[in-house]
């Protein structure tokens, strides 16, 4: 391990030392170890697979380590669960939410542990008590409004109150940001900063570098299940902790993307995707996509900015099939797909990285070489029965092109980390026969080895002609990769805009609505 560039005294708040833990074949830890200060914000980064999830999940006590020593408070607590955890002060909150959505926020936040008088839940109680916290730490949120009515920023605060409400002075976050917009991030970091100098401790794993950067002291870089660095975070550069995680450098700049020799958009559309006055019914709106129209060219990639739930998710679901459009026209091409089905809009050339990949994207427990060919298994058959040579050789190829890991593709899909989940999604589409790319979040939860890897991807799809649809809630992924880029709000295109003419400061106005502009220019 890299000599720590920071001590923290001879009694952190946390410290494990020598963490063992296997998953049959798989090491996911290897004399792993962090050491943590009390009152600081602690970053835990690494790739995809590194071993930092497990690592968390045993301080918190989800699961034993195998070997290894693990230290709270200075107190050996090694192979303790999680109610000795939570009882002692160390609450984790997932990166998917944990909320009852036809419950209240209070109701949310007591689950477990409601204040009761004469025998029966006090509601009124538990509506002072989650307001008075609420108002001490800053994760300001409606108590009495259901969370089904939440915004996505709003239901992160809700799975922060209820760990602080259950006593945790060791706050552990792993991916908090993940589904959060540019504006619900900073007000994340002023909330955290502020529990932070009341005294908690924070761990926060994430992928994001410039997070890391923005918010925290020191820093543990993991790699291949042990620890290769204690850093301090004014000491070293996005660059440094990137080449640490990867065991190489990793082009981090944002770079426009190469242009084409066709004008984007506005010449070649005979190949790629046209969408006329779109019209999309969503779960709760009449319109979530209200009389929606753009192109995507042949070697194009249009981006669509926007904050969460202004009708992307819809929008992309209605081109791929999986969404019925109330009114409107699509076209691949010359071809118009409105009615088709799923199967026939991939046979004609349409690929999609959903948003959800355990929803859309992978069946869990199928294994690795199987989910890699879902979509097309009858290309994949020889007189109605599947190839299972064929299938193994496509698995292989795929798992070294796409260096997913591990390489043993006869496993179950549910074994593999989050990152690596998302590369068999990758792999799947990105080596289809297609024309258009529908790619929504094609980077969430993935480690800046495999971003660079995917965005370098797409742009050599782009670059062989295709036209690609991306969607994205990182808006920096947005202008890294996008030749022109639309902003949808309140399920409109409210503006569409060269690359060379956006910035985060001119995209941000229109992401929020205080800005409107024309969808004259999608077209």
């Amino acid at each position: 391990m890299t000599t720590p560039t920071a001590q923290i005294g001879p009694a952190p708040v946390v410290r494990m030392t020598g963490i063992q833990k296997h998953f049959g074949a798989v090491h996911a830890n290897r004399s792993a170890e962090i050491e943590v200060a009390a009152g600081e914000i602690h970053a835990l980064v690494g790739e995809n697979g590194a071993g930092k999830s497990t690592l968390m999940k045993i301080l918190s006590g989800m699961l034993p380590a195998d070997g290894g020593r693990v230290e709270v408070g200075g107190r050996d607590v090694t192979g303790w669960s999680t109610t000795q955890a939570i009882v002692a002060g160390v609450g984790m909150v997932h990166q998917h939410f944990m909320l009852v959505p036809t419950l209240t926020v209070a109701e949310n936040v007591v689950l477990g542990r409601e204040p009761v008088n004469v025998g029966t839940f006090d509601r009124d109680r538990a509506i002072r008590e989650v307001e008075t916290l609420s108002k001490q730490s800053g994760l300001i949120v409606p108590a009495e409004r259901l969370v089904a009515d939440l915004s996505v920023g709003e239901a992160q605060r809700v799975e922060i109150l209820k760990t602080l409400y259950r006593g945790a002075r060791i706050l552990l976050l792993d991916e908090p940001t993940a589904v959060l917009s540019p504006p619900e991030v900073t007000e994340l970091w002023g909330v955290l900063r502020r529990v932070r100098d009341q005294g908690t401790t924070i761990i926060l794993i994430t992928h994001k570098l410039d997070e890391v950067m923005a918010v925290t002291e020191r820093i543990t870089v993991m790699r291949q299940g042990a620890t290769v660095a204690q850093l301090a975070t004014r000491e070293t550069t996005p660059e440094g902790i990137a080449r640490a995680m990867v065991g190489r450098e990793v082009d981090l700049a944002i770079r426009d993307g190469q242009r084409v020799t066709r004008e984007p958009g506005r010449t070649g559309t005979a190949n790629g995707l046209i969408v006329s006055n779109l019209t999309v019914r969503g779960a709760r709106v009449e319109r979530a996509v209200n009389d929606v129209s753009f192109t995507v060219a042949p070697g194009e990639i249009l981006g669509i900015a926007g904050v969460e739930g202004n009708g992307q998710t819809e929008l992309l679901e209605a081109i791929a099939g999986l969404r019925r459009a109330t009114s409107g026209r699509i076209q691949l091409g010359a071809l118009d797909i409105t009615a088709a089905t799923v199967r026939e809009r991939a046979d004609a050339g349409l690929s999609h990285i959903p948003e959800d990949r355990h929803q859309r994207g992978l069946i869990l427990d199928y294994s690795v070489a199987d989910n890699l060919i879902l979509g097309q298994q009858h290309r994949f058959t020889q007189r109605g029965v599947l190839d299972r040579h064929a299938i193994a050789t496509n698995a292989a190829e795929q798992a070294t092109r796409f260096d997913i890991r591990p390489a043993n593709t006869t496993a179950k899909v549910r074994d593999l980390s989050g990152g690596n989940q998302q590369k068999v999604v990758i792999a799947r589409e990105l080596s289809r026969h297609f024309i258009v790319l529908l790619a929504a979040q094609p980077t969430r939860g993935v480690d800046v080895g495999a971003i660079e890897f995917i965005h370098d991807a797409l742009r050599r799809a782009r670059d062989a002609g295709k036209a690609i649809l991306l969607v994205s809630a990182e808006l920096r992924e947005i202008l890294t990769l996008s030749d022109r880029i639309a902003v949808m709000y309140g399920g409109r295109i409210v503006t569409v805009m060269p690359r060379s003419d956006a910035s985060e400061a001119v995209l941000g106005p229109f992401m929020t609505g205080a800005r409107k502009g024309s969808q004259a220019d999608a077209a």
